[in-house]
């Protein structure tokens, strides 16, 4: 099946003999919003006809979507070979419109407090797949920040994720308010370090300090060392001359002993670094940590020194809450 990227687009302009730059005004209406190709005004009428038949207008097939009592949106896609994909979007009181988009179709790591890991991987997502995702929510309203926190492992996709992040702009979120996420997959991360000059924020899945409990939550760090993640990490500051955001999922019992936040913030010193403290949302394996509990936590790196948060959770109700993805629609 043809996909709307722009080379079909310019794939079926140049079988028309059209102007050159026609590609860049149909990549300009659908960055705005535009619903589909009737709405590019400034492109004839017969040629829009044509798009519309010869170039369907969206990678992906919506299939059902959830909306939280908080205003989060969960959409849930197929792809054009039935792969399931889910997007969320994010709406703040203070005007803040942001997206949580999909790299992967299920997630191939299998980290055992996210949902998304539970399901059967399918295949990396394209750029276009990626985007449409993003367009999706953009044909409703503006938005103006992203992370890459949905399905999937980014670095597992840098090339598509890149690919991705760098049109972000242009439907109205600047390479500033975009991050991507990793677990630590370092061929992937080195890449992404020496390859993408654009200043796209970096974030790090870290959830354990210690080696051994890392490695039971998140068997990743079986193939690629902490140190040697964090040491990726700090060059990333260097040449940036930016933060990395490190996420910290909060289970009751496993992570969230205050000692255990001394031991995170020697690992993570205490300029290269911002925490984010992510209470837990219910997946079926462990149990959330008690609100006094994140806050101890976050008093003993606030005390050695690391910029610490706790993220404010949303769409928990239908299931768009961090580390609940899993497509079980």
């Amino acid at each position: 099946m043809r996909r709307v990227d722009l080379e079909q687009v310019k794939g079926a302009l140049t079988a028309r003999d059209e102007p050159s730059y026609r590609s860049g005004q149909v990549w300009q209406w659908a960055a705005r919003g535009a619903a589909g190709y009737e709405a590019m005004t400034n492109l004839p009428a017969e040629l829009r006809r044509e798009l519309e038949s010869s170039v369907p207008f969206s990678t992906l097939s919506l299939a059902d979507e959830a909306h939280s009592k908080d205003g989060t949106v969960k959409a849930l896609f197929r792809t054009s070979d039935g792969h399931p994909v889910e997007t969320v979007l994010m709406r703040y009181r203070d005007g803040r419109r942001s997206l949580c988009l999909s790299s992967q179709s299920g997630c191939p790591l299998t980290c055992t407090f996210c949902a998304t890991g539970a399901m059967q991987f399918g295949r990396n997502l394209t750029p276009w797949e990626i985007l449409d995702q993003a367009l999706h929510f953009r044909r409703r309203e503006k938005v103006d920040h992203a992370v890459f926190m949905g399905m999937g492992e980014p670095m597992l996709n840098v090339d598509n994720v890149s690919a991705a992040a760098r049109l972000l702009p242009d439907l109205g979120i600047t390479h500033r308010r975009t991050t991507i996420s990793t677990v630590g997959w370092l061929p992937g991360l080195r890449r992404f370090v020496d390859e993408v000059e654009e200043p796209i924020r970096l974030a790090l899945s870290l959830h354990a300090a210690d080696p051994a409990l890392r490695s039971t939550l998140m068997p990743v760090n079986d193939r690629y060392a902490l140190d040697d993640v964090l040491a990726e990490c700090r060059r990333y500051v260097a040449l940036r001359r930016r933060k990395v955001f490190v996420e910290y999922v909060m289970l009751a019992g496993v992570n969230d002993r205050v000692e255990q936040a001394r031991a995170l913030a020697r690992a993570l010193g205490t300029r290269e670094f911002k925490v984010n403290l992510i209470p837990y949302n219910p997946t079926g394996a462990f149990d959330g940590s008690s609100r006094k509990a994140i806050d101890a936590f976050a008093a003993a790196l606030r005390g050695g020194g690391v910029p610490t948060t706790v993220r404010l959770t949303r769409g928990r109700d239908i299931a768009a809450a961090c580390g609940q993805l899993a497509a079980t629609r």
